[in-house]
């Protein structure tokens, strides 16, 4: 794993619409930075899309003098849109995501009848792999795959900094949910002890935050912590035990309000659909494509 010669800068933005949280990692020599998990905002009830998150990293880009390298997303989210494309079109940096995204794309591909979509990945500029090295500024970065919440995650490791979305919460809050099409809890553990490898000291920056018991929003722990007082990781004792609780909780959750939505925006790049005829865009809902949820 890479050596951090350099720390980064982590400034995080907590969309508490979506309980979302969204970086901008900087390098603090070049002043070049990266942006991670993007919210393009949008109101289930109206129908209506908004730019506000993504306008408010814009102007911390701007009043900070940084230089936007990367546009990264750790995954293809289920409960906001990805502001990227938005992002990109701002920027001009290069957009990217984990090379497995492909096997996302095919799959809801078929969910929504959507036969002349491209499922080729070809919406980001660059796929990851695992073991993919890159740069912001002199940064050194490395991708982690850490499939189990979906087939696509990954984490970045940006310097001594971790941004592991969806696969760990804060230790209040425990781990992702695998019941997604393509999730799969056995995965999520080895995605799970993969993170809990790296050096004690690794700063972990998590992509949601639900406020257990009503705190405030938190977003940073290590990687020591996870170990020692994660709710599910460390009472946990085998994966045996894991995928036994993992699977036992995921039956009592709902899916997310914006998943069926979300995913034909965020497995096309965070592009809205084109307009049609009548210069309107349409949303497209397969109804019961999801076998049998819980219901709220």
């Amino acid at each position: 794993m890479i050596e951090a010669a350099i720390k980064p800068d982590v400034h995080a933005f907590f969309d508490k619409r979506t309980s979302s949280v969204q970086y901008v990692v900087t390098d603090p020599e070049t002043r070049h930075c990266a942006i991670i998990d993007a919210v393009l905002d949008f109101d289930e009830k109206s129908g209506a899309t908004a730019t506000v998150n993504a306008d408010h990293i814009l102007h911390h880009v701007d009043a900070n003098g940084l230089t936007v390298e990367w546009i990264l997303e750790t995954h293809p989210h289920a409960d906001h849109f990805s502001a990227a494309q938005y992002l990109r079109s701002k920027t001009g940096a290069a957009t990217a995501i984990g090379s497995h995204i492909v096997e996302v794309q095919a799959l809801w591909k078929k969910l929504y009848n959507w036969p002349e979509f491209s499922a080729d990945g070809s919406q980001w500029d660059r796929l990851f792999v695992a073991g993919d090295r890159f740069n912001i500024g002199e940064l050194d970065a490395t991708v982690m795959f850490s499939p189990g919440h979906t087939l696509a995650s990954i984490t970045y490791v940006i310097g001594d900094a971790a941004f592991v979305h969806d696969t760990m919460f804060m230790p209040d809050g425990g781990t992702a949910r695998t019941d997604f099409p393509g999730g799969s809890a056995e995965q999520l553990w080895r995605s799970i002890e993969a993170i809990l490898a790296l050096p004690d000291g690794t700063r972990v920056f998590v992509g949601h935050d639900y406020q257990p018991g009503g705190r405030d929003p938190q977003w940073e722990s290590t990687v020591a912590e996870q170990k020692s007082s994660n709710i599910h990781i460390s009472r946990c004792k085998s994966a045996t035990e894991f995928v036994a609780m993992r699977q036992a909780r995921d039956k009592t959750l709902p899916m997310p309000k914006l998943i069926l939505a979300a995913l034909q925006i965020n497995m096309n790049g965070g592009r809205l659909p084109e307009a049609e005829a009548n210069g309107q865009r349409y949303l497209k809902i397969p109804l019961n494509a999801l076998g049998n949820p819980k219901w709220d």
